[in-house]
């Protein structure tokens, strides 16, 4: 008798064991994946910074090849001169540099805009080149965006699928933000008035 007890409860034990350690492994593999997933964001908004970085090195000598040129879009140059102090200001890998990005990006597009209204302008040797490298930097921007967006979507819902939500809320992964662009004046022209 003492036997089947010893039996049964060694069977009872075993079963909280393996229970146990199944429910350890789980969350354990499930924090691990968070952590993977968070850092993978993490890596490509990186990316996407960097890119911005070269945006912004390249920028600032271009606006030097066409100052002088034209003085009545002197708003443009104040705006990406605004818009590239917020995003120096701004803390990397936060919601505030992805945002001043955006507004870089329009003021930037209004600027290729007035580029491309002055023929003059364009042919001139060293604001062609400086064009040419700011499309090919445009280009790896967008690439690193739409890679990051991706990222962030696997990420989310990663965290916000069930029952994986219930560890991410316990230790605290939140939602992480898509790069979007914020300035309203990004889905329109901008418009270039050459006799004010």
């Amino acid at each position: 008798m003492k036997n089947k007890l010893l039996i049964g409860f060694g069977i009872v034990v075993t079963i909280i064991v393996f229970i146990f350690l199944s429910i350890f492994g789980w969350v354990t593999g499930t924090y691990n994946t968070l952590v993977n997933n968070q850092v993978a964001v993490q890596t490509q908004q990186g990316q996407v910074e960097t890119q911005l970085q070269r945006r912004f090195d390249l920028v600032p000598q271009l606006i030097g090849a066409t100052k002088g040129i034209f003085k009545q879009e002197q708003k443009v140059f104040g705006d990406i001169a605004k818009a590239r102090t917020q995003y120096a200001g701004a803390k990397s890998g936060t919601p505030d540099k992805l945002e001043a990005a955006s507004e870089y990006q329009s003021a930037i597009a209004r600027l290729l805009v007035i580029i491309e209204n002055y023929p003059a302008l364009r042919s001139n040797d060293t604001v062609r080149d400086l064009m040419v490298s700011l499309e090919g930097t445009e280009n790896r921007v967008n690439v690193s965006r739409q890679r990051y967006n991706e990222t962030v979507q696997v990420y989310n819902l990663y965290i916000r699928s069930f029952p994986t939500l219930i560890i991410a809320g316990f230790l605290n992964f939140d939602e992480e933000q898509f790069f979007t662009i914020t300035d309203e004046n990004a889905n329109s022209a901008p418009r270039v008035n050459l006799v004010e």
